[in-house]
Order: structure tokens, then C-alpha cells, then sequence
């Protein structure tokens, strides 16, 4: 104890020297034009620079995956705002013959209905205006406004029987993202990161690509946080522009040559202050200086798009070419794979149409259906479907009802969390295959519901891990992803 107690008055007593030889005056003198990543060490090499410090966690947490992975990688395309099922998979013909009639007491029952349709005197059913067909060898229903999600069917595995009890934008996508409807849980690729490590150590293990077109309910960067998790965790969200990730470059005019000097010097205090304190997050700290030096050369490299063909272009879409729309992001997320990035978590806003529908969602199936068709048919011909998952949904679905006024052209739909369409395609999932049903108004789940819980406990059970062993002490108790929840539903998986 003695021993103990000397050493760290040592610690402390350096730790207090460093702090004194920091004045305000030496600190901008010696780190001249401010923080940034280690241009000297990727020339001496890490071990010269970073000698004896801890490194990332590269291979995730000991034991870890529990079993073989079918899914290496996992990109989510996440429709913020909550697409309609009448007009896109979930086919309900029989409506046609109920339009503007109020829906059944007996099939509403108890459920809770959000403010903006509790004070309507009626619910008017509202049939899709848009027509379906079945395509594949599976025979799958696919709506006209997506064409070419028509073409791949046989690639994916439909699951028409999604519920949650978030009836509303921010609680719903918080719990899809983080497993809970308060903030402040870790994001779904926050326990991926923390638990299986990164296969790529030059770019994040996590990276998130939101789509630039405007509108739709806003996105928060706790979304992809890491929570109570360490920070390193978290997701680096990319950017269309100059900059892909902010303060990652050099300032302008500077070579860096001194920069491996002066964080090299930073590490020192840092590991003086973490000996003294034992603070993980110093440690955090540490590597993520050293994952940003890394980022400079691989970000540019990965968000090139000089060495695509303008075949690969033609099949995303004319927008593929313009950065930031969600067809050039459905083409980087494939890049980013292909570089090992381990989960990439794709936002494209502008799905929540409580009026004027058909036009609106017209648009946004245009926006997005050639380029999630393009990626399946990407990753399928470079070989990397089979072990990479693909998921496309949103935080709810609609109500069969039109929210106000109803007309043989125009109606909206409220937000619906008792039933609604997601899919999956690649890694471990069957393909060609549709798994639950609803009832006759898409308003109950009829056979096979699927929780989000149930959802979150797949998908990790896909990368090998066991979703109730994947814990993280904080705040004086165990929490995992799926809580004290979840199921995996192994009906869907081959």
C-alpha cells in the first residue's frame, strides 16, 4: 500500500509539473497552429510514436464473437420519417371495396392514437391509389413506385410484421437506434464497435452518412452516439464536400512536420493524467488521435470517386455523381465495405406524409429505389452479399386511415407502430422469402410479429453475438443493446 500510495504522489507531482510548464503562452507557441493527427508517426511507424501506449481495441472484447458470423458488415438504410406499407410491400386489394368507410371499432380496439387524428370524428379507410404486381421466383408483392426493388426480391426477406409501442418520431427512432425511447442508450453500431472491434484500423469501425435533401424530422448526433460507452465508440458521421469528416485536416498553409512532436508530447501528459486519475476516457482520447492521423490519408482515398465506372454510376442513379444524395451514399457505403468498415448507418429523411401522400411519396420512392436495388446488385456481383447484411426500414409505418380530408387523389396517413415492413438481403437471411403477415387493414399484426427487440437480438446474433452476453456496466447495473428484452427470430435466417 505504501508502494502503491508513493507512486501515485509521484504521478500526481508530474502531472502538476507538466500543467505548470503549460502556460497559455507555451501552449501556443509549441502547438503553434493547434491539434490534429500524427503526420510523423505513420513515417516512423506507430511504434516508434506511440510506444507503450494501449492500443485501440482492434479485435473487440475478449471471446468476442461468441460464434461464426454470417454477417461481417452491416449497412442500414434507415427511411426517417416512417414510409408507408400500403404504398410500397404490404398489398391489401380488398380496400379498394372500403374506401372513405370508418375503420372498425373492433379492429382499432384500445390502440392509442397520436393528437393529430384522436380529434378527427371519423378514421376514413384510405386504399393505396397505386397499383402492385408479384415479381420473382418468390412471387413477391412490390408497389409501381419502385421498379427496381422489383428486380431483386429474390435477394431479400421481407418481414410484414414489425411493431413498437413509440408512437411518435423522436421515441420511435431513438428505441430503433439505441433500444430504448429516452437518449442516451449506445447506438446499435456504438455496442458493434465496443464488442467485435474494428477489421480496418485507418477508418472508423462505425461510420454514419446522412442524405442532404432537406426537410423531414430532424436527426440528432446522439443517434449514433455511444452513450455510457467510451467515446471511441461512437459514429463518425461523413459529409459531403471538402471536408468529409470536420477538423480532420491540416490547416491551410501547414505541413504538419511537427505535429508527431507535439502529440507525442500530448500523449505523455495524457498518459500522466490517466495514471493519476484513471480515467478510461483519457485512453479514448489517445486513440482517437491516433485513428484521426490515420483518417487523413484513408478518408480521401475512400471518398474518391474517381475510380468508379460509368457503368456503376448508371446503375445508382444520375444522382450518384452529386455527393450527399442517398444514391452517392448507397455507392460510398459500398466502398466503405469494401474497405472492412464494420457498420454503416445510412439516414435519408422525408417519409412522414400526414398529407398529400401519393405525390409525396411518389418522390421519395424515386429518390431511393435505384439506388437500394444498385447496391444489392453491387454487393451481389463482387461477392461481398454473402457475408455483408443489408437493411432497409423505418421507425414506424402508416395508418390505413387518411389523416383529414380524404379524396379520390389525395389523402395522408398518421403514424402507425402496431405493423409495418422492413427487409433484410445478404449475409445469413433467407432470401426470396417473406416472413409475418397483417390483418386485412395492415392495422394488427396477424401471424409472426417481430418487436424491435427482436430485430436488434437478430441482428446481432448475424455477426456472432449472443445478445444477452454483450453487457455494459454503468451507473451500478448491467445493460445490454436488447435490455432484458428480445428474441432471436431464427425462422428468417438460413
Amino acid at each position: 500500500m505504501c508502494n502503491e500510495h508513493h507512486k501515485k504522489k509521484i504521478t500526481h507531482k508530474a502531472l502538476e509539473q507538466e500543467e505548470k510548464m503549460m502556460s497559455r503562452r507555451n501552449f501556443l507557441t509549441k502547438t503553434s497552429l493547434g491539434l490534429g493527427a500524427v503526420a510523423l508517426g505513420n513515417l516512423m511507424g506507430a511504434g516508434n510514436l506511440f510506444a507503450g501506449s494501449a492500443p485501440s481495441p482492434a479485435n473487440g472484447l475478449a471471446g468476442l464473437p461468441h460464434f461464426a458470423p454470417k454477417a461481417k458488415r452491416v449497412i442500414y438504410l434507415f427511411q426517417s420519417g416512417g414510409p408507408s406499407q400500403f404504398e410500397t410491400f404490404d398489398y391489401k386489394p380488398e380496400l379498394q371495396n372500403m374506401f372513405g368507410k370508418d375503420l372498425p371499432g373492433s379492429v382499432r380496439g384500445t390502440q392509442r392514437l397520436t393528437g393529430m387524428s384522436a380529434s378527427q370524428s371519423s378514421l376514413p379507410i384510405a386504399p393505396s391509389m397505386y397499383k402492385f404486381d408479384q415479381y420473382g421466383e418468390s412471387r413477391a408483392w412490390v408497389s409501381e413506385l419502385m421498379p427496381h426493388t422489383a428486380e431483386v426480391v429474390d435477394d431479400l426477406c421481407f418481414i410484414k410484421s414489425m411493431y413498437t409501442e413509440q408512437i411518435n418520431h423522436d421515441p420511435a427512432i431513438t428505441f430503433f437506434q439505441t433500444g430504448h425511447q429516452l437518449a442516451g442508450r449506445p447506438s446499435i453500431g456504438s455496442w458493434v464497435s465496443y464488442g467485435l472491434g474494428s477489421d480496418n484500423q485507418n477508418l472508423p469501425t462505425f461510420v454514419v452518412l446522412v442524405s442532404k435533401n432537406g426537410g423531414g424530422q430532424p436527426l440528432y448526433s446522439r443517434l449514433w452516439g455511444n452513450g455510457f460507452l467510451p467515446t471511441e465508440h461512437q459514429g463518425v458521421q461523413f459529409r459531403s464536400g471538402a471536408d468529409p469528416v470536420l477538423f480532420l485536416n491540416n490547416p491551410e498553409n501547414y505541413d504538419g512536420h511537427d505535429r508527431g512532436r507535439m502529440l507525442d508530447y500530448l500523449k505523455n501528459i495524457n498518459q500522466l493524467q490517466n495514471s493519476a486519475y484513471g480515467d478510461p476516457e483519457v485512453e479514448a482520447r489517445i486513440s482517437q488521435y491516433e485513428m484521426a492521423y490515420r483518417m487523413q490519408t484513408s478518408v480521401p482515398e475512400v471518398t474518391d470517386m474517381s475510380d468508379e465506372s460509368e457503368a456503376t454510376f448508371e446503375m445508382y442513379g444520375k444522382d450518384s455523381k452529386n455527393p450527399g444524395t442517398y444514391a452517392a451514399n448507397c455507392l460510398l457505403a459500398r466502398k466503405l465495405l469494401e474497405k472492412d468498415v464494420k457498420f454503416v448507418q445510412l439516414y435519408h429523411r422525408g417519409w412522414d406524409h400526414h398529407s398529400y401522400l401519393p405525390g409525396a411519396i411518389k418522390r421519395q420512392c424515386k429518390n431511393t429505389d435505384q439506388a437500394n436495388a444498385a447496391l444489392i446488385k453491387d454487393l451481389k456481383q463482387r461477392g461481398l452479399l454473402e457475408d455483408t447484411l443489408v437493411i432497409w426500414g423505418g421507425e414506424f409505418g402508416r395508418t390505413v386511415y387518411s389523416q383529414g380530408k380524404l379524396t379520390n387523389t389525395n389523402y395522408g396517413r398518421d403514424h402507425h407502430p402496431r405493423c409495418f415492413t422492413m427487409w433484410m438481403a445478404g449475409a445469413g437471411v433467407k432470401p426470396g422469402f417473406t416472413y409475418g403477415a397483417t390483418d386485412d387493414f395492415s392495422y394488427n399484426v396477424a401471424e409472426n410479429p417481430v418487436h424491435v427487440h427482436d430485430f436488434h437480438a437478430t441482428l446481432l446474433h448475424l455477426m456472432g453475438v449472443d445478445h444477452e452476453r454483450l453487457t455494459y456496466k454503468a451507473q451500478g447495473r448491467r445493460y445490454r443493446l436488447t435490455d432484458v428484452h428480445g428474441h432471436v427470430v431464427h425462422d428468417i435466417l438460413t
